[in-house]
């Protein structure tokens, strides 16, 4: 047998977890929701899915750190100012009652209702909507498909299909052949490990064959990424690979963390993409960098959970 592979250098993993988190700190205020956000037509881009998104991290970072850790502080005061914008939840209730069959108001629910956070007048609500067929029946892409059965399991509710169905239904889950990988493709996939692995969480969620396939195939479209300056979606695949049962090689690893490293600018920002081969123009505001930066978190935090010696870090409890 051969050795595992030994994680990158923790300095580099740390310095950028730790700057990501306090440019997101340090920028919180425009997590608050708007006054579009429960508007019949509102853009839940712009609304909902950065608020879910910055829980997420949040949750994953705490759970994979320990108190005391500088990111689990700064996670778990971004974590209760995120709660706060929802109005301790009463904010999920009222969209739910706006739109029932909201799926996002569930899915993004999920992330605060796993670390303890909860509303009983929404959940009691949402257990009518997911018993109905129409649920079950809600045309979805596959990848999200998985993501709704994790949200499901995540708030309490009987999971609405087999995850290893929708599962199989996804790019990854098919095993393609691994030179049709491109960025949206790369998005898929990543999402798909998130789901299965509860956020990192959880590394006994990937099958077999899904954790052999992208050990064996990851670093080369991780490598791609870097070419490319793809910062974003190269942190969600370092996100991946801290997520695996058997982690890819450590040269890859240490190599894509020391561009994002240098990638990232001194106030913790990291942008979505860089010039790359074809001399991109880059943005450096929030919309285009609050993604990429979280992810920088995400990624880091994982990583240095399993430097510990756990594949899933710490307990996430109540914040």
């Amino acid at each position: 047998m051969t050795a595992p592979a030994r994680a990158p250098s923790t300095s580099d993993v740390r310095d950028v977890g730790e700057a990501a988190l306090r440019w997101t700190s340090e920028h919180r205020a425009h997590f608050r929701l708007g006054e579009d956000a429960l508007a019949l037509h509102g853009d839940v881009n712009r609304t909902w899915k950065p608020l879910g998104e910055l829980a997420q991290v949040c949750v994953s970072v705490r759970r994979a750190t320990t108190p005391g850790d500088r990111l689990h502080t700064t996670a778990s005061d971004l974590l209760r100012y995120a709660w706060r914008l929802t109005r301790d939840g009463d904010v999920f209730h009222d969209l739910l009652r706006l739109e029932p069959f909201s799926t996002y108001a569930v899915e993004v629910y999920a992330a605060f209702a796993s670390a303890g956070l909860r509303h009983t007048g929404f959940e009691d609500l949402a257990a009518t909507t997911v018993r109905t067929r129409s649920w079950r029946l809600t045309e979805q892409q596959p990848n999200r498909r998985l993501g709704l059965l994790n949200s499901e399991r995540r708030v309490g509710f009987p999971p609405h299909r087999p995850v290893a169905e929708a599962l199989r239904a996804t790019w990854l889950g098919g095993l393609p052949e691994p030179w049709t990988f491109e960025s949206a493709s790369g998005y898929t996939l990543t999402h798909v490990v998130f789901h299965l692995t509860d956020w990192g969480g959880d590394a006994a969620g990937v099958p077999d064959d899904v954790a052999a396939y992208l050990t064996a195939w990851l670093p080369a479209w991780l490598d791609s990424c870097v070419e490319d300056d793809q910062w974003d979606l190269a942190c969600e695949l370092l996100a991946v690979a801290a997520s695996l049962p058997e982690r890819p090689r450590a040269e890859t690893l240490k190599g894509a963390w020391s561009a994002l490293a240098s990638a990232q600018d001194e106030a913790g920002a990291l942008p979505e993409t860089g010039p790359g081969a074809i001399g991109r123009a880059v943005r450096r505001d929030f919309t285009t960098c609050y993604h990429s930066t979280l992810m920088a978190a995400f990624a880091a935090a994982l990583t240095l959970g399993r430097a510990h010696g756990s594949a899933h870090g710490g307990k996430g409890g109540p914040a």
